[in-house]
């Protein structure tokens, strides 16, 4: 590897205080030692702040970095904004986020520098995740994401705009807590889009490929990721559908529903019609009866549906990544 130069660690926090030590302890423990520490709180309500104080002034963490600094600000500005603080705070070219609930596994660091080493082009980075059901215990692992490669959005063939196309149809990305950037590529989209307060990574993938980045990945695991029922993006065992996903809509329909098809776009419309109706009743359970009655609405009595079948099956769309 060629002469290490620093990675900045930023750790975005927000009422982390049960996590927040384990996750500084696995960025303490790097391989890869040329290392800036950020810890960015969010205007947590409990005591975050005060632990990460605590941990960075023992003695020999905070000489374990290079630099190191806490943010904090007076209001809860959103997980965007968040990162942009993290962003503009960094003094390196390279960045890792880390959940203050996740864990960098201890290469982490040293295995992305060297995959951006062989890979000049490589700006913005992926790797597989390894999931864990409440702590980090060997008997909590769950399993490892994505299990596939390269049968995926990263196949090694596909272009930035093949990939924008297929994340125009959904968010394939899974694994985001593996994420490893260089700042000069989020500065030619402008950053994070802080009008975006609860999703920042999906608007940022379509920004990224649609500016024609290309997003990378190397096949093993990096980072760990905690699943627990307070995790904001955790359905729970109890709900058919993820209620962030409808607060997300809006994403999706100023993002992604310009550049598609007719019926794709209605198919969705139905869809995000049917979750409201299950949300307002009280009726995202999964129970027997909910899931009957959750597919029959949205998928057999959605008009859409059949429209985008019969296209799918068209010769003329063979090819079109839509319909795939």
């Amino acid at each position: 590897m060629p002469k290490p130069e620093l990675v900045t660690v930023a750790v975005t926090a927000f009422n982390s205080a049960k996590t927040i030590e384990d996750t500084l302890e696995s960025v303490k423990r790097q391989s890869y030692h040329l290392l800036e520490l950020i810890i960015s709180d969010d205007a947590s309500s409990d005591n975050s702040v005060e632990l990460a104080t605590n941990w960075l002034n023992k003695p020999g963490n905070s000489k374990r970095f290079a630099g190191s600094r806490i943010i904090t600000v007076p209001k809860n500005t959103g997980v965007s904004a968040n990162c942009n603080r993290c962003i503009e705070t960094a003094q390196s070219d390279w960045i890792k986020f880390i959940a203050g609930d996740d864990i960098l596994l201890p290469n982490c660091i040293e295995d992305n520098m060297l995959f951006a080493d062989n890979n000049p082009t490589a700006r913005i980075i992926f790797s597989q995740v390894e999931v864990f059901v409440d702590n980090f215990e060997k008997e909590n692992f769950l399993r490892i994401i994505p299990a596939q490669f390269p049968d995926n959005l990263m196949h090694p063939q596909f272009s930035a705009n093949d990939q924008w196309k297929r994340l125009l149809v959904s968010d394939r990305m899974h694994y985001t807590p593996s994420y490893f950037f260089n700042r000069k590529a989020l500065d030619q989209v402008g950053n994070y889009d802080e009008s975006n307060r609860l999703v920042e990574d999906y608007p940022m993938w379509l920004k990224l490929t649609a500016a024609g980045e290309r997003l990378y990945y190397f096949h093993k695991a990096t980072v760990g990721y905690r699943m627990h029922a307070k995790a904001l993006n955790n359905t729970g065992d109890a709900g058919l559908f993820k209620p962030l996903s409808v607060k997300a809509f809006a994403i999706r329909r100023q993002l992604a529903h310009p550049h598609l098809p007719a019926d794709i776009v209605g198919k969705e419309k139905w869809e995000q019609g049917v979750k409201k109706f299950f949300l307002v009743i009280g009726a995202n359970k999964n129970t027997a009866i909910a899931r009957t009655l959750y597919r029959l609405l949205s998928v057999y009595l959605n008009p859409w549906q059949y429209v985008y079948a019969v296209k799918k099956r068209l010769p003329a769309n063979k090819g079109n990544i839509f319909y795939q």
